[in-house]
C-alpha cells in the first residue's frame, strides 16, 4: 500500500495520492482581504494547481466540500464556482457553514479527485 503525499509540512501534508485517488488539503486564499469572488478564485487556483501536480484535473473531481464563514456569501461563491467547474464534470458537493480556523478566511474548499 503505497501512499504518496505532496507538500509534506510538520502538521499535514498539502496532497495524499493513494490507489489512483488524490485527496487534498481544505484550501484557503493567501489574500484575505479580497472578498468571496477574489478569495474563491484564488483557492479554486490552489486547487486547479494541486490537482496538476498530483496527475489530475477538475474534471476528474470526485467530490466537494466547501465551507463559508457566513451563507450570506453562497451566491458569491456559487458565480465564481458556475464559471470554474468543468461542465458535463460537476461533482457531488456539500456547502455549509462554519467558523474557520482564520476569521479573515470566507471560504475553504476540499477536493478528492482521481488521478487521469
Amino acid at each position: 500500500m503505497e501512499i504518496k503525499r505532496l507538500h509534506v509540512g510538520k502538521r499535514m501534508s498539502e496532497v495524499a495520492i493513494h490507489n489512483s485517488t488524490v485527496y487534498l488539503a481544505g484550501q484557503i486564499a493567501d489574500d484575505t482581504s479580497a472578498d468571496i469572488g477574489g478569495q474563491t478564485r484564488e483557492v479554486l487556483a490552489h486547487v486547479d494547481r494541486l490537482l496538476a501536480e498530483a496527475g489530475s484535473d477538475k474534471s476528474c473531481i470526485l467530490s466537494t466540500q466547501i465551507f463559508l464563514a457566513d451563507m450570506a456569501l453562497f451566491a458569491g461563491m456559487n458565480e465564481v464556482w458556475d464559471a470554474w467547474v468543468a461542465q458535463g464534470h460537476t461533482p457531488p458537493r456539500a456547502t455549509v457553514e462554519a467558523k474557520l480556523a482564520n476569521p479573515a478566511c470566507l471560504v475553504e474548499i476540499v477536493v478528492v479527485a482521481a488521478q487521469r
